[in-house]
């Protein structure tokens, strides 16, 4: 704390506002206006974060500027989107979380990290812990879907894998949580747009990860883009410094997104850019990446007196801070290591190619998968098929698309003996075919099984990318239609970053899988799971709507007075479309065949201070190995507060060989069954649950047991 206090006392103004300032490097060699060099900014002191700049040499050559070549030598804070992966890519974090698995979510961050340190990165804006409900919305994909439980556990993992467990360390990134005030709540699911939820919605759903990322340690915070019932997340002073820092004690850094505390100018609360920095100033903001407000407008501000030197010398010291927490001040240079990049990069391979072979979700077959051994032709179709850098998905790092395997190379890598014909039919989101589809056809006649492989192309996908219908873009439909008509069994693949609305090819084709965006080794994960070299364990972390007009779709709804009753007009459904999902949350097949009995909980009657054990016993019944995961949902049945008719409170895996089976014990602590009140305080009540176990949120396969809470 000396040394920062001694930096703090010798900085000029000019030079703490530069700490507090972050452009992205990659964005302009010559700065915001195009007229001073960023080089010059950064040894004048007027830079403390760079963004977009990654490589041994490259990070090292511009830290020596920061270090080496102004008047303080205070370095610089690398920072990149290192979201789901940098060099070696993951699947994306939506694929990632049908794992149900935090101890793979947490490995995947840790090689992240220690990849992106390698180039010399410090910092990463992820992970991403926006609850999102809407597949409208492009950035579901970046989250960890529906669930707040779920998105926590998410958050906990991600932290723990990107941080490790010494900050300082040279193979660890500081972790950004990003994005508060409930931006996965946009209207309508467009992208930007405000927000406009209850208490109770913020508090109990879209809340939980962040405060889960602040407990597990998380270096940074970013709030969202978008406003909060009329106050942009970025000069919201309640949500950053009421609850963020005083209420859940957080010390760290809160950076803003690109260009976002300038946009309070347009959200239209406040008239220039000092009067912006000032907003977010106040509210808690620290770092302003990309919007030059504090470069702008902090000097103004001061002069108008809408902010004061104590305020700009505590978010100075919180940087300073990080960046010591970092090791910088001790070795600048201790992160961008050109050995290191290199170093591990095959245990990487190996680890992505296993994490997108259990993200992939069997979602429906008829027993056409895994394929037949004897097969000896098999057509490969659809603009998915050879889309090498749409394997990748949004937000792919530093990947290089042309290290990423196609489904084409890894059918053709797992079927030796078998002739992979390849025919794109039709491109992801063009009119235009120029008789593309009639070779296609000739491939799907000539061939024993068509693998179908349709959906996005990775842009369309991620920030900026709603679709108001998110179904297949283009001739997509067209295509598929008419290779369903061919008449061979027909395997299709959706690759997307969101559920895809399309009922109809999943009523006609013999099995659909979703394969998202599945990284580095995608074609050679969606090999090993059609092949049946890996039986497929992926469950969906997200409701998949039949119909967009049933968005936002999510299972833990309350029950209303007037449930949904097909038998009764005046329940609450719609009269030309189910009420229900196309798929629950936790829906996933298998190769094998699991069955749960026997559940017991004990206690049955059960204090505050008491932890429930509830065991079940799963057995495999079918023919080959495979992983279960077994979900523990809740129920109050009478409370103060109306409560949803699930909450997801637990979960387990399970792998067994056929034949086998094993009695798996999840505990859930009473205290877990408390709920937020009317004054949104926790409140744990006296009464009747009922306690369910399955492995979806699904009614029918669920098993069901009673729990009674009493009071001290």
């Amino acid at each position: 704390m000396k040394r920062i206090e001694a930096l703090l006392a010798a900085m000029t103004l000019e030079e703490k506002i530069g700490q507090l300032t972050m452009v992205s490097f990659g964005w302009s060699e010559t700065g915001p206006n195009k007229s001073v060099d960023i080089r010059a900014e950064i040894r004048a002191g007027r830079i403390g974060s760079l963004l977009n700049i990654w490589g041994a040499d490259e990070t090292r050559a511009i830290q020596r500027l920061a270090v080496e070549e102004t008047r303080l030598g205070v370095p610089l804070l690398l920072a990149f989107d290192v979201l789901h992966g940098h060099r070696t890519i993951f699947p994306i974090p939506l694929a990632e979380a049908a794992l149900f698995d935090p101890a793979a979510w947490e490995r995947t961050a840790r090689e992240a990290a220690l990849e992106a340190a390698a180039d010399g990165i410090a910092l990463t804006f992820a992970p991403m812990l926006d609850v999102s409900r809407d597949p409208r919305w492009g950035r579901i994909a970046e989250g960890p879907g529906e669930d707040p439980v779920l998105a926590a556990l998410f958050a906990e993992a991600k932290v723990r894998g990107f941080q490790g467990g010494d900050l300082a360390s040279a193979g660890s990134l500081a972790a950004t949580a990003k994005h508060i005030g409930a931006y996965g709540a946009v209207t309508a699911g467009r992208d930007y747009a405000s927000v406009d939820i209850s208490d109770r919605a913020l508090h109990e759903v879209y809340l939980p990860p962040f405060r889960a990322a602040v407990a597990a340690g998380a270096a940074a915070v970013m709030p969202a883009f978008s406003d909060l019932a009329g106050t942009p997340a970025s000069a919201n002073a309640t949500l950053l410094r009421g609850l963020l820092r005083e209420r859940w004690g957080f010390e760290g850094v809160v950076v803003s997104d690109h260009g976002a505390v300038a946009e309070l100018v347009v959200h239209g609360v406040a008239a220039d850019l000092a009067e912006a920095a000032a907003l977010a100033l106040a509210a808690g903001v620290d770092i302003d990446m990309m919007g030059m407000a504090y470069a702008q407008g902090l000097v103004p501000a001061l002069e108008r007196g809408r902010v004061d030197m104590g305020a700009i010398d505590a978010a100075v010291r919180r940087v300073l801070q990080l960046k010591e927490s970092l090791g910088l001040f001790d070795d600048p240079y201790r992160r961008g290591s050109a050995a290191g990049a290199a170093a591990g990069a095959a245990s990487r391979g190996a680890l992505a190619r296993d994490v997108a072979r259990r993200s992939i979700v069997l979602l429906t077959n008829n027993g056409v998968l895994p394929l037949a051994r004897d097969l000896r032709r098999i057509a490969v179709v659809g603009p998915l098929a050879m889309a090498a850098a749409d394997m990748l998905g949004p937000w792919a790092g530093a990947g290089d698309p042309a290290r990423a395997v196609t489904m084409v190379a890894g059918l053709r890598a797992a079927l030796p003996q078998c002739e992979v014909v390849f025919a794109a039919g039709v491109e992801v989101d063009s009119g235009e075919t120029r008789g593309m589809i009639e070779e296609a056809l000739a491939a799907c006649r000539a061939a024993e099984v068509v693998v179908l492989c349709l959906g996005e192309g990775a842009q369309m996908s991620g920030e900026a990318a709603s679709r108001a219908q998110p179904d297949l873009p283009g001739r997509q439909r067209q295509f598929a239609e008419a290779v369903l008509a061919v008449g061979r069994p027909v395997v299709a693949l959706l690759s997307s970053g969101r559920p895809l609305m399309v009922p109809w090819l999943i009523a006609r084709a013999d099995a659909v899988l979703a394969t998202w965006f599945l990284g580095s080794e995608a074609g050679h994960a969606v090999a090993d799971v059609l092949t049946g070299r890996w039986n497929p364990s992926g469950r969906l972390p997200l409701s998949w709507p039949v119909d967009t007009g049933q968005i936002p779709i999510f299972y833990g709804q309350r029950r209303t007075g007037r449930p949904a009753d097909p038998a009764e007009r005046y329940s609450s459904k719609y009269i030309d479309a189910p009420a229900a999902p196309l798929f629950p949350f936790g829906h996933g097949l298998s190769y094998t065949r699991f069955t749960l009995s026997d559940l017991q909980v004990a206690p049955a009657v059960a204090g505050p201070h008491d932890r429930v054990t509830v065991a079940v016993t799963v057995a495999n019944e079918g023919p080959v190995d495979g992983e279960e995961t077994v979900l523990l949902f809740v129920h109050d049945l009478v409370a103060s507060v109306a409560r949803p008719v699930l909450e997801l409170k637990g979960m387990a895996k399970v792998r067994l060989a056929p034949g086998e089976r094993q009695v798996l014990h999840l505990i859930l602590p009473v205290d877990d069954l408390a709920f937020l009140d009317l004054d949104l305080k926790p409140r744990l009540e006296p009464g009747a649950f009922k306690v369910y176990v399955g492995p979806a949120a699904d009614p029918e396969r669920l098993l069901e047991a009673s729990l009674s809470v009493v009071g001290d």
